[in-house]
């Protein structure tokens, strides 16, 4: 049965960032949550440490925990996020948009600390190494469908592409694609839509900015 919560880790919970989950405290209360399956740290610098899904029901519940088991990182290292048509996913919803806008806000701590002059604004070296995971990311961040399982669902699809450094992302829904197009562009890649020659479906390629 998982322990009570102490009131310094009840207050360190309440204390979290509403809309990242992001935590501040001492390093044995920010270990105690994440063995009460209520915190994960982020495996990248600086390991800030974030609620999990369970956090924020306590949170916003006030009460005790359930137990919980903490999701483990990716085998890349950061958060999975949806690239679209898997054919298992998680399921989606204010926790999940939570959890994702959590891992967005870890990704750019990481262009902090690894571009050289420390800016947010454009991709870092870890992004450019994983390019389909960053692009999701971004989009899974800002809100976008990623498509289901099934090929005639709607929704964004990442997928790799034989040009270096370029990702391709497939939305048939014309407004929706351009939306993407967007926030990749906020999020510091480099833009353009093109047409299917043989389907005369529309997709954007993605490239991250350099400078």
């Amino acid at each position: 049965m998982t322990r009570p919560l102490t009131a310094p880790q009840r207050r360190l919970v309440e204390a979290a960032d509403p809309g990242t989950g992001r935590l501040r405290g001492t390093p044995a209360q920010l270990a105690a949550l994440v063995k009460h399956g209520l915190a994960f740290r982020h495996p990248r610098p600086p390991h800030d440490h974030f609620l999990t899904p369970a956090g924020h029901r306590a949170r916003e519940a006030g009460a005790e925990p359930e137990p919980a088991q903490v999701e483990a990182p990716a085998a890349t290292g950061v958060f999975a996020a949806r690239v679209g048509g898997e054919r298992s996913a998680p399921e989606s919803g204010p926790a999940r948009l939570r959890e994702v806008r959590g891992a967005w806000q870890g990704m750019l701590e990481l262009r902090r600390m690894t571009n050289a002059d420390g800016s947010t604004d454009r991709p870092c070296g870890w992004e450019r190494s994983h390019l389909v995971q960053a692009a999701a990311l971004a989009l899974e961040a800002a809100g976008h469908r990623p498509a289901g399982a099934d090929a005639g669902d709607g929704g964004y699809r990442v997928r790799e592409t034989p040009q270096p450094e370029a990702v391709a992302v497939h939305e048939p829904d014309g407004g929706a694609l351009r939306a993407c197009a967007a926030t990749l562009e906020g999020a510091g890649w480099q833009v353009g839509e093109y047409t299917e020659p043989r389907t005369r479906a529309r997709y954007l390629l993605a490239s991250p900015r350099r400078v």
